[in-house]
């Protein structure tokens, strides 16, 4: 297929190449220089979003949040009549739902995990329409990303919105709980790393494991996996979307409002769990 992809950041630039060998892929980014590794592996590049889609018969969309997504797609009206759009940005189930409304094309696929997995071809999928056919096609071009395991077709975008925001809120609390951890261990007179090991056997194992090497200064978090910006962004959707408090996730919210304020935005969201981000 000719495939226009829009949003070659970190994660969509590796969702991109995962599709060169099968398909004929026209890159756009509003920073040029972010789609460098997408031309040189060979895709074309295009200086606007409408002339990426001009002919294409499927538009990917991997934008940072909804509001990227009204401003490159739906005020423009970029979606041909009758083209799929895959949309993997991270949305709420209202957003998901205007979309669909707007273009009925629209499939919602926000992927789980980072980049690492993004690589191997091992996140976390959820393709969510309502057309069964739509579905089906979300469910091929999404297999290259994703773990057999972990993709998953659902009956409509809203679901594979609720879908993401519940895998995040899941790691935000984790990250959140595993910070009051280290900071439980170090009162107990525990360093951080033995910390890490007596939570083996607990709940809280697999963000531990996870994020880990930050932890014990083994990577530094300017330039990592996940930034701060981009989980606090998923956690003020989630606010904005439950209609009961979420304290816990507002929790979590707080000490990555923290790390922004202290310019880390763009660092791994593991910026938290730094020595003097606990005090």
């Amino acid at each position: 297929m000719k495939i226009a992809f829009l949003g070659t950041g970190r994660m969509g630039t590796e969702l991109a190449l995962h599709l060169l060998a099968d398909h004929e892929v026209v890159a756009w980014n509003r920073t040029v220089e972010r789609t460098q590794r997408l031309v040189e592996a060979g895709a074309r590049t295009t200086e606007t979003a409408q002339e990426a889609v001009d002919g294409a018969e499927l538009v990917i969309t991997a934008l940072f949040g909804p509001d990227a997504v009204r401003e490159t797609v739906i005020q423009p009206g970029l979606i041909d009549e009758g083209v799929p759009w895959l949309d993997t940005t991270t949305v709420s189930p209202a957003d998901a739902e205007e979309f669909a409304s707007v273009v009925p094309t629209y499939i919602a696929a926000p992927v789980v995990g980072t980049l690492g997995p993004a690589r191997a071809g091992k996140l976390g999928v959820y393709v969510g329409t309502p057309d069964e056919e739509l579905r089906a096609l979300g469910l091929r071009i999404a297999a290259p990303w994703a773990d057999p395991e972990r993709l998953r077709g659902v009956d409509s975008a809203a679901k594979a919105a609720a879908a993401k925001l519940l895998a995040n809120l899941a790691l935000a609390v984790s990250a959140e709980g595993l910070r009051e951890a280290l900071d439980l261990g170090e009162a107990c007179g525990i360093d951080p790393a033995e910390t890490l090991d007596l939570l083996g056997s607990t709940g809280l194992a697999f963000i531990a494991g996870m994020k880990g090497p930050f932890v014990r200064g083994e990577r530094d978090t300017a330039g990592g996996d996940f930034t701060v910006d981009a989980i606090a962004k998923d956690a003020r959707l989630m606010l904005a979307t439950s209609e009961r408090d979420l304290p816990a996730v507002r929790a979590a919210l707080g000490s990555l409002e923290g790390q922004q304020e202290a310019g880390r935005g763009e660092h791994d969201f593991s910026a938290i769990l730094r020595p003097d981000a606990r005090g």
